[in-house]
């Protein structure tokens, strides 16, 4: 049970909210930052306390103060890591009441492996510039909670779907592209088991740990797309080569890198048994839940 606790989120997007909302069920108490004033009273509408953070001015102490439990989801800007940036002073002062706190990170920090495994304990090689600024904000995170005392643990996550963002829905809107890259494969997890890992950590804190957050089963991604389109009864989409899918930068920028991820540890040391070990099985849940 999470009675007296306080989970204060710094950008309550996606996967934030998945997990607010357990920790909320649990009997604590859930605040967390927003950039405009549609997302404030979106988050409010929630029953999650408030306030608006766009990068630049910190909170006032009092928004932080009783935090318990602090999840750090914002993304890092070409400046570096904002949140730390405006708030280093205020943390110090918190981080005696501070149980856990948690640092949601991708795994393109470790760039191109040609479709080889990675560990958290392979070095670092972000291939684009946002993973390259993932990296620089891990790093920032992890000397500030060195020095403080900040009980830090990172989760670098994999492609993130679930309710809403997924391959069903795509096919269904007909948006979907079965994009083939020889050698490609990703590795996905679900928004409920990213929940489950984070919950999973605050029973078994070991600050300085970091975590890879995937499933099972690294796949190329047409695969995926045409596995949708079977569960939906509909023909999958042509298969299109890379070279000629006229794909943005920020897309293509996707297929730069080919790895698999290794999910050991979450198992072995945090004990998670994924909801989702696949996307089979998470495709199928959506299916039948709603997509």
């Amino acid at each position: 049970m999470k009675a007296g606790k306080r989970l204060f989120c710094f950008g309550c997007g996606y996967s934030a909210r998945v997990f607010a909302r357990r920790f909320a069920a649990q009997g604590g108490s859930v605040a967390g930052t927003g950039r405009t004033e549609e997302k404030m009273a979106d988050l409010r509408a929630a029953g999650i306390e408030a306030f608006i953070f766009a990068g630049d001015k910190p909170l006032p102490e009092e928004a932080l103060k009783g935090t318990t439990h602090l999840l750090i989801s914002t993304p890092p800007g070409e400046g570096g890591d904002p949140v730390l940036a405006a708030h280093q002073d205020i943390l110090r002062k918190l981080v005696p009441a501070i149980e856990w706190a948690g640092y949601l990170s991708t795994t393109g920090v470790y760039g191109d492996r040609k479709g080889g495994w990675v560990s958290e304990d392979t070095p670092l090689d972000p291939a684009v510039a946002r993973s390259d600024r993932r990296a620089a904000a891990e790093a920032a995170w992890t000397t500030f909670a060195r020095a403080s005392g900040l009980p830090l643990h990172i989760f670098r996550l994999a492609g993130i779907y679930g309710p809403g963002r997924n391959q069903l829905k795509s096919v269904l809107e007909g948006t979907a592209r079965r994009i083939v890259k020889e050698g490609q494969v990703f590795s996905r997890i679900h928004v409920e088991d990213i929940a489950t890992v984070l919950e999973a950590s605050i029973a078994r804190p070991n600050p300085g740990a970091v975590y890879n957050v995937c499933d099972d089963e690294a796949a190329p991604a047409p695969d995926v797309v045409a596995y949708a389109a079977l569960l939906l009864g509909k023909e999958p989409p042509p298969e299109v080569a890379f070279e000629e899918a006229n794909l943005s930068p920020m897309a293509a920028s996707f297929y730069m890198a080919s790895r698999r991820v290794s999910n050991r540890r979450i198992h072995e040391e945090l004990g998670v048994e994924l909801a989702y070990p696949t996307y089979r099985e998470g495709l199928k849940a959506l299916l039948e839940n709603g997509l």
